[in-house]
């Protein structure tokens, strides 16, 4: 260990109680986090290697892994696009109706998944207001994937409009101006003054988004149709594995989804930071 990185290390804060403080952090997150995902692998730990292999790889478990994770993931690059659009309208101007608009952004975050999932149903069957519009279409939304994907985008946004909202509201709207003054188009401002410093929180509510709609529940198997090898997500297949008393089986899908979604969460994370070091150097 280096002088430096000792001397950091025994220096004291002025308000005492670094070893208090994380030893409740570490018993807090054992009791919360570790505990019962280590109950998770030694559960799955009854099934022979063969075994756990059949069951996470069976087609009807293989099809509800690639909808819920390909479904998150298109739902998550949805949020980060038109949350980005509706961040900037909060953000940079100023009209009748913005606080309230501001505040509906969040009633995602306080609705019941299932009353979310119940009023989502209702408006795009093929007999609510939206759904009986598109059905002449063509164009079926409840229970169907579609109505996942409806249903992922509800309740991810939040996350990208709370996370990249105060980065741009720090933003000073002078250098937007200054550059432009220099003789920077629309598109080099963004691309050379805004996103540099507003890529780290797209990433994170990126992430955040993703991560809520890759365990999302109640609000998707109301919209869903819950058909196997059609709508069938997840989530809802592990329920189903356990009212059939198949815990093993259950605990081997919710396994391979914990393996997966930290996977993906640490190659976000690690975008995250080496965007955050080459913005560092570029200032």
């Amino acid at each position: 260990m280096s002088a430096a990185a000792s001397l950091a290390w025994h220096r004291k804060g002025v308000i005492p109680g670094f070893g208090i403080t994380l030893g409740t952090t570490l018993l807090w997150l054992s009791l919360i986090v570790l505990i019962p995902l280590g109950a998770l692998f030694v559960k799955t730990a009854e099934l022979s290697f063969d075994q756990f292999v059949a069951v996470v790889t069976g087609r009807r478990a293989l099809h509800a892994f690639a909808l819920s994770f390909g479904l998150s993931l298109a739902a998550a690059l949805a949020n980060l696009v038109f949350g980005s659009v509706v961040v900037w309208a909060l953000v940079r101007y100023r009209f009748p109706g913005r606080r309230v608009l501001d505040a509906i952004v969040d009633i995602p975050f306080a609705l019941p998944t299932a009353v979310a999932g119940i009023a989502l149903t209702t408006l795009y069957a093929e007999s609510g207001w939206i759904g009986g519009l598109l059905a002449p279409l063509g164009i079926r939304v409840a229970f169907t994937p579609l109505g996942i994907f409806v249903a992922l985008v509800f309740i991810g946004l939040p996350f990208v409009v709370r996370t990249v909202q105060p980065v741009l509201e720090d933003l000073d709207g002078e250098l937007e101006e200054a550059a432009a003054s220099l003789g920077a188009g629309r598109w080099m401002t963004v691309r050379r003054v805004l996103l540099p410093s507003l890529v780290p929180a797209l990433l994170t509510g990126f992430t955040l988004a993703f991560a809520r709609a890759v365990g999302e529940y109640g609000s998707v198997i109301f919209i869903a149709g819950n058909l196997p090898n059609y709508s069938e997500i997840a989530p809802l297949l592990i329920v189903i594995r356990l009212q059939e008393f198949r815990y093993a089986d259950a605990t081997a899908i919710a396994v391979v989804m914990l393996v997966a979604s930290l996977l993906f969460l640490l190659l976000i994370n690690g975008l995250q930071r080496w965007s955050e070091r080459h913005t560092g150097r570029r200032q």
